[in-house]
């Protein structure tokens, strides 16, 4: 097991307790969240800003609310458990320590927030069997809902294009949860993992049809494992990631592709034919990877293809070496 993936509780494995310090953590570092936003915003944006330090203040009444319902049933010692705790469960990414942060990467960061939030109280209020816990809990997704509408708003304030509708950015930020991200892992994998085995063969035997036989087991292998890997270690239903079987369709997939990318050349019967072409392919991949990775992960460009282009000639290179040898 991974270090701290094996001391990680299921959220179906919590208490009504625990459910409750959880949302009690929660609340208190999103008020914290929105706070900064509102400092960020507040010399160029000053009614976005005042709209977050309310939305902040909101969430401190959310957590007094918590607080005293935890009072009135389990006593005053709140047990000690946050996001990171619970697999599966949602998690803030620290993008508000971003310099230069636009409002409307705030604007979207917010309504997500709000979103996974209004989503973590329904399951919530579904697993207590406490009359006026169920009814508080029921209560906050509804306030979470409002937030997203009110964070939505900003858009119409501020922001130049007011064509985007929330719906379109919702419809937007699913589709890179759900399909984008694990596509790219699983390309990623797919690409790399898959080039020591494949050549390694290809120069041990310079034999082009056990170079495609290895290299086509060890695609669809791996296309697999990383199918099943990412449907069964988070169902979607707190990390708002969409459907388990999407994210692993969509991951499998496009593993067993990386790795045949470089495998099919070598059908080719000439060795030398097939594992320059092969290497172009990868050449092609690599640089893929890097687009994909800056067009919808808004990564730097240049640090993605450093990351990329090293890993990848990395594993290339381990691969020769192991095959010529």
């Amino acid at each position: 097991m991974l270090p701290g993936i094996a001391t990680r509780r299921r959220f179906s494995d919590l208490s009504e307790q625990e459910i409750l310090a959880l949302a009690i953590s929660s609340e208190e570092d999103d008020a914290q969240i929105y706070r900064n936003y509102a400092e960020r915003l507040r010399k160029d944006y000053p009614a976005s800003a005042q709209i977050f330090e309310a939305m902040a203040q909101e969430e401190d009444k959310h957590r007094h609310w918590l607080i005293e319902r935890h009072k009135a049933r389990f006593g005053e010692v709140i047990p000690l458990i946050r996001r990171e705790h619970v697999a599966g469960f949602y998690a803030r990414r620290p993008v508000w320590l971003v310099e230069n942060l636009g409002l409307d990467r705030i604007r979207e960061e917010a309504e997500a927030m709000e979103r996974e939030a209004e989503a973590f109280y329904r399951r919530a209020a579904a697993r207590t069997r406490d009359a006026e816990t169920r009814k508080l809990l029921g209560d906050l997704a509804a306030a979470e809902a409002h937030h997203e509408k009110k964070a939505g708003d900003l858009a119409e304030r501020h922001l130049d294009d007011d064509s985007r509708a929330a719906e379109d950015r919702a419809a937007h930020r699913q589709f890179i949860l759900t399909w984008v991200q694990p596509g790219l892992a699983g390309l990623m994998d797919g690409s790399v993992s898959t080039l020591a085995p494949i050549f390694a063969t290809a120069f041990a035997t310079h034999d082009p049809w056990t170079t495609f036989l290895v290299g086509l087991a060890a695609s669809v292998g791996a296309g697999i494992s990383m199918g099943f890997t990412e449907a069964a270690h988070d169902d979607g239903v707190i990390s708002g990631r969409g459907s388990p079987l999407k994210r692993g369709l969509a991951s499998g997939v496009m593993t067993a592709i990386g790795g045949l990318g470089h495998a099919l050349p070598y059908l080719i019967p000439d060795f030398w034919t097939a594992t320059t072409i092969a290497i172009a392919v990868v050449f092609v991949e690599l640089w893929a990877i890097a687009w994909i990775q800056n067009r919808f992960m808004e990564t730097p460009f240049l640090r993605a293809t450093f990351q990329v282009v090293l890993g990848g000639a990395l594993v290339f290179a381990s691969g020769v070496l192991i095959g010529g040898g």
